[in-house]
């Protein structure tokens, strides 16, 4: 039985070869944006691995080419001992190392590695980088010949075959209307549905957190600067050191710790939106760059307001979710009497119009704050009163810095009712 010893040797390093490049498969498409955005910063083995993620075709096709390859010399040696088992009258023990010999590549080739890959992304790719790029540059003369393959197969096996589109935003409205006959589907997810559609239609500055809401420290900037409270978005918001313009954020609610100085090195940059943008705009560019703030900017780059992917996930989870609400803890309209209503400034005229089912009237504005300049056409002084579509509103208050408060009827209404 000793001649069969240097096949065996060979199928175990054929083994080890196949659990590496199953492995790497899992671990390298396994990694998370964030995992790959703290290994770009790591040691050189990290930002390699990271790198190899630059082309992921390229990495992809290296990586199935060379476990074919490793699979193949696998099976040609399982098959040639067979057959040497069989010629040496050990017909059973021929076809009990053929299937013995495939369980041996599933269990230890395919399943264990490809858990592993899944169970420590970073370990395994910072472990098999090195020897991964030097196996995917053997093969990148290949490639070309590869991509052609590959494009000729699919002309000709499958010509009408169309890439199948990105759900778009009417994709998710049809789902609503459809869902109000399911009765499988519970009342919340259609609703969280409607409110995912909503984030395509609402622009920034109508969602976000006005300059006059938020402070924002430049730097250096210590912990002795917060007075010991927790601002109110839960974001230590850090500007430019020679001017204003928020540069830079902090989420204090995940630091493990607080420095006590110099809290702007541990902040990550905001993403910079224009104020005309939809919220899912702004919540794209956040998944994309991995940030969770966002500064609304105007037309001159400056800023305006702040958004936060937890406001974002405040408009879509909450019940009756409203600016006034997260900002200023009132509720954005109450009734006072039958027929009057208090309204806050910074109410939105979407809401209002649909709170009341009336169409729009057309208007610059986003807010019954604006629309109350608008109509005016100046600062709004308490007393002053304005009528807008079939609303009339009086203001009653106006802060020296804050949204004002406005007492709301509707005249039309009444007028039908009597």
């Amino acid at each position: 039985m000793l001649e069969y010893w240097p096949w065996l040797v060979a199928m175990g390093v054929l083994i080890l070869g196949s659990a590496f490049f199953s492995s790497s498969e899992a671990a390298w498409f396994y990694l998370r944006r964030e995992d790959r955005r703290k290994m770009a910063q790591g040691n050189r083995a990290q930002r390699m691995a990271v790198a190899l993620l630059d082309d992921p075709d390229r990495l992809l096709t290296a990586v199935l080419f060379w476990n074919l390859v490793v699979n193949l010399a696998y099976f040609t040696i399982v098959s040639i001992t067979s057959l040497q088992l069989d010629r040496d009258g050990h017909t059973t023990l021929a076809g009990s190392f053929a299937v013995g010999s495939l369980l041996v590549l599933i269990g230890l080739s395919e399943m264990l590695p490809k858990s592993l890959g899944v169970l420590k992304p970073q370990a395994l790719t910072a472990l098999f980088a090195i020897p991964l790029s030097v196996m995917v540059r053997l093969i990148d003369p290949a490639l070309p010949g590869f991509r052609v393959a590959i494009l000729l197969s699919r002309r000709v096996l499958w010509p009408g075959f169309q890439p199948e589109p990105y759900l778009r935003v009417g994709d998710l409205e049809r789902a609503v209307k459809l869902s109000t006959t399911d009765t499988a589907l519970l009342e919340q997810e259609q609703v969280i549905l409607q409110r995912i559609v909503l984030l395509s239609r609402i622009r920034a500055d109508e969602l976000m957190r006005p300059r006059t809401q938020f402070t924002a420290f430049r730097p250096p900037v210590s912990l002795a600067d917060l007075e010991g409270r927790m601002t109110p978005s839960g974001y230590l918001l850090i500007t430019e050191p020679d001017n204003d313009e928020v540069a830079s954020a902090i989420d204090l609610g995940n630091l493990s710790s607080v420095p006590t100085e110099h809290l702007e090195y541990h902040a990550e940059p905001v993403v910079c939106v224009p104020w005309c943008a939809t919220v899912a705009a702004v919540l794209e560019a956040m998944r994309q760059r991995d940030r969770r703030v966002a500064a609304v900017v105007n037309e001159l780059g400056e800023t305006i307001g702040v958004l936060t992917f937890d406001d974002i996930l405040d408009t879509i989870f909450t019940r009756s979710s409203s600016r006034s609400q997260r900002l200023l803890k009132r509720v954005p309209i109450r009734r006072e009497a039958p027929g009057v209503w208090h309204v806050t400034g910074m109410t939105s005229l979407r809401r209002l119009t649909r709170r009341f089912n009336v169409p729009r009237p057309p208007s610059k504005s986003i807010t019954v704050g604006g629309v109350i300049q608008e109509v005016l056409e100046r600062f709004p002084q308490p007393g002053d009163v304005c009528r807008w579509g079939p609303f009339q509103f009086r203001v009653l208050d106006v802060p020296d810095r804050g949204p004002l408060t406005v007492e709301m009827t509707m005249p039309e209404a009444r007028e039908s009712q009597a």
